[in-house]
């Protein structure tokens, strides 16, 4: 089983905490292995932190899915670290596209959505939230609206 995540860049200091418990449910009572997250805020900085911890205890996979062409990192030729993933056709897609075109790739991959949505107007997350649920994703939402 595949989850994916998506909420918004500035999040409050409690989100680890709930998420660390969300992701291991998934993991122990609901056979998620692998996990799917974006790069652009707070939201998915915590994820990638909370994955990084738990792959040491348990067997699961995750990558970072990186909305532009992957480039150095510290200008001596070291790469985008071996976690990320750069899908598949992204490099023909418009740059203003480029993550939506991820989110879709994301969100087309996963059994499970997990997302932070704390304000519906004009948000990414909300938007893809909406779009789990048509899709009949199995949506865990971490925020109030």
């Amino acid at each position: 089983m595949t989850c994916t995540f998506f909420g918004h860049r500035v999040v409050t200091n409690d989100v680890k905490t709930r998420l660390r418990v969300i992701i291991t449910d998934l993991i122990v009572h609901h056979a998620v292995d692998v996990f799917y997250v974006g790069n652009q805020g707070g939201f998915d900085e915590i994820v990638s932190e909370v994955l990084r911890e738990l792959q040491t205890i348990y067997p699961i996979d995750y990558a970072v899915v990186l909305a532009y062409f992957p480039i150095e990192r510290d200008g001596n030729g070291t790469p985008n670290p071996p976690d990320t993933v750069y899908p598949e056709g992204l490099e023909t897609v418009p740059k203003r596209f480029a993550i939506c075109y991820r989110n879709r790739w994301m969100l087309e991959r996963a059994d499970y959505v997990v997302t932070y949505v704390t304000h519906r107007g004009g948000s990414g997350a909300a938007r893809y939230q909406s779009l789990a649920e048509q899709r009949g994703k199995k949506v865990i939402s971490l925020g109030g609206a």
